[in-house]
């Protein structure tokens, strides 16, 4: 189960913003749109995205400044500009500080979703994942739905496969409830929803994977923070 791309849209003219997430939706993809440069500069940051649309005319904080620190914070990020202005001045510009590729106003929305798709193929960031991946002694088929050890199979479900995914492609850092919420189970407002739906799902993947499912060596809960995968017998 492969996880959507992931698109945060900084663009401060709500007919161009809603515009933009209505396609990039269609295309499959998972779309966030911040209003103005401070908001989009806190969302780049958290490192969540797989592409930037970044306007460059923004209220609060102008695309070129959040361009700047986003690629200071996160030099591998995918951006591409969005812009009004024609002078080359501003495009170069752009482009020095880190942009990816730029697209003038008004464009054509084919081109734009192309320009999309071929920037994340150079990058690499939403290449087709390894089909399996391990955890502990088990070797876990994601196309299958499979979790195989020691000539024993398990079965998964989807749910399940997505969650084990999402957190093996996220090594570095305990991903939180609200976070899975949002990237798994698609509740862009996660944080309003209270409900015990990805502990139910942690537990039933204990159940199925770990020797002690109360003491858990492969699955771990980070307090206060979330869950991560455990990737080396050292790994605490």
């Amino acid at each position: 189960m492969t996880p959507k791309p992931r698109l945060l849209i900084v663009e401060d003219e709500q007919a161009i913003a809603t515009g933009l997430n209505d396609v990039f939706i269609y295309h499959g993809y998972e779309v966030v749109v911040a209003a103005d440069g401070e908001a989009g500069l806190a969302e780049a940051l958290s490192g969540r995205y797989d592409m930037i649309l970044l306007d460059i005319m923004l209220p609060k904080k102008d695309g070129l400044q959040v361009c700047e620190r986003v690629r200071l914070e996160l030099p591998e990020q995918p951006i591409i500009m969005l812009t009004a202005r024609l002078s080359d001045e501003d495009i170069v510009q752009g482009l020095r500080l880190g942009a990816d590729d730029y697209v003038t106003k008004p464009f054509s929305i084919e081109q734009l979703v192309l320009r999309v798709a071929a920037v994340l193929r150079r990058a690499g960031t939403h290449k087709l994942k390894e089909a399996t991946f391990a955890l502990g002694p088990w070797e876990i088929d994601t196309l299958n739905l499979l979790a195989r050890a020691d000539g024993h199979k398990v079965h998964l479900t989807k749910r399940e496969t997505a969650v084990l995914s999402y957190l093996q492609q996220h090594p570095e850092r305990p991903v939180p409830r609200e976070e899975l919420l949002a990237q798994v189970w698609g509740y862009q407002q996660s944080e309003l929803i209270e409900t015990r739906t990805v502990d139910i799902h942690i537990a039933k993947i204990r159940k199925k994977l770990e020797d002690n499912p109360a003491d858990p060596q492969l699955l771990l809960t980070v307090r206060g923070a979330g869950y991560r995968l455990r990737h080396s017998r050292e790994d605490t």
